[in-house]
């Protein structure tokens, strides 16, 4: 079994639903079967929000390169990371170390396009960060994949920032839920939760969406480079 790091605390509350996920993926039967996870927790990243949006405060590139030598050091053979704006700085994170980095945009657009074929929309529920970096965009184009967002990105910021403070509760469900309930009227039946916040509230989606939670298709690759199965996550080590 292969050792897998965590770069974590974006937010702490979302690490630690993957380490749960993770858990629950792992299939085994006592303690010596489960996935050897080497978590950073580190909840000081500096805001991404606050660099990609409103051009104040750190970079948070040279933190997570930081994190990632430290976590090679400790052992990690690949790197994960449960946030999804975040992975604007993925090239620093790479750059950084010689293991792989299992690239939760990479595995997203993956399951897009097998649930909604060439030239399908897929909506994006994220924070705003994700549409204003483009950070789907280019693999997007590349799968013939068509990307729609929901049109009042103020609320989806409030609502991941009520659960950063507070956790989930029925104020970010609603936000969430009536997003959702855009995307689909704009025909993006098949909907990418591609924030780890509203991974807390996946289950407030709009009925006859198709949802996926980014977070999923991450815990999937960890486990599957962890065990050393299946050729996807050579794919998506990039």
């Amino acid at each position: 079994m292969r050792t897998v790091g965590i770069l974590g605390g974006m937010g702490p509350e979302a690490t630690v639903l993957l380490m749960q996920r993770v858990i629950r993926a792992a299939g085994a039967k006592d303690d010596s079967g489960h996935i050897h996870l080497v978590v950073d927790q580190n909840p000081q990243v500096p805001s991404r929000i606050a660099w990609l949006l409103e051009g104040r405060g750190e970079d948070p590139a040279p933190v997570l390169a930081a994190m990632a030598r430290g976590l090679q050091a400790a052992g990690a053979e690949a790197l994960a990371m449960p946030c999804n704006t975040a992975h604007h700085f993925a090239p620093a994170i790479r750059d950084a170390v010689t293991v792989p980095f299992l690239d939760m945009v990479t595995l997203a657009v993956a399951r897009a396009r097998a649930l909604a074929g060439t030239g399908g929309r897929v909506g994006i529920l994220a924070s705003p960060a994700v549409r204003r970096t483009a950070l789907f965009e280019a693999r997007m184009e590349a799968a013939g994949l068509e990307p729609l967002y929901p049109e009042d990105e103020a609320a989806l910021l409030s609502a991941i920032r009520r659960i950063k403070a507070g956790g989930a509760d029925e104020a970010a469900r609603a936000v969430l839920g009536a997003a959702s309930a855009f995307l689909l009227a704009g025909g993006a039946r098949v909907q990418m939760i591609a924030c780890t916040e509203f991974s807390l509230i996946a289950d407030a989606v709009a009925g006859g969406a198709v949802a996926f939670d980014t977070l999923d298709v991450l815990v999937e690759a960890i486990r599957d480079f962890a065990l050393g199965c299946g050729a996807g996550t050579k794919r998506a080590a990039m």
